[in-house]
């Protein structure tokens, strides 16, 4: 029996650090989406003010965003998982946590082609949709 309380520590000592990573990837995900807003704003104004093209403008401001939220929706998911499968795997935060990844995957999707112009599975020199011909 003198087993039995050195397995609870050492379990509630893994699960504290498990809580501490998923909350960790959970701040690095708010962080690069944050500072990759205020990257892409900085890059925008500076295309503005050295080209005075605003089209290229938005579109730099775009682009950096679309990648700040991609970058940061991955940590996201990477923190759910671990918050939900290592910390309180329960059926009911398996499902909630599979429809978060969906969501999620469905926006990066969304974000890649928009940004990038073609489905994420897809060369880089391929366009997705109806060509011009």
């Amino acid at each position: 029996m003198e087993n039995a309380p050195s397995l609870t520590v050492e379990s509630d000592w893994f699960d504290v650090v498990l809580h501490f990573t998923s909350r960790a990837l959970e701040c690095a995900g708010v962080v690069a989406i944050v500072v990759g807003a205020v990257i892409a704003i900085l890059a925008s104004m500076k295309v503005l003010r050295t080209t005075g093209d605003q089209p290229a403008s938005y579109h730099a401001l775009r682009l950096g965003l679309g990648r700040s939220i991609l970058l940061g929706l991955e940590l996201l998911v990477a923190a759910d998982i671990i918050g939900t499968i290592a910390v309180q795997p329960t059926l009911q935060n398996v499902l909630i946590l599979a429809l978060i990844v969906v969501i999620r995957t469905f926006l990066s999707i969304s974000l890649t082609v928009e940004i990038e112009g073609r489905w994420p599975w897809q060369i880089s020199g391929q366009k997705g949709g109806v060509s011009d011909d």
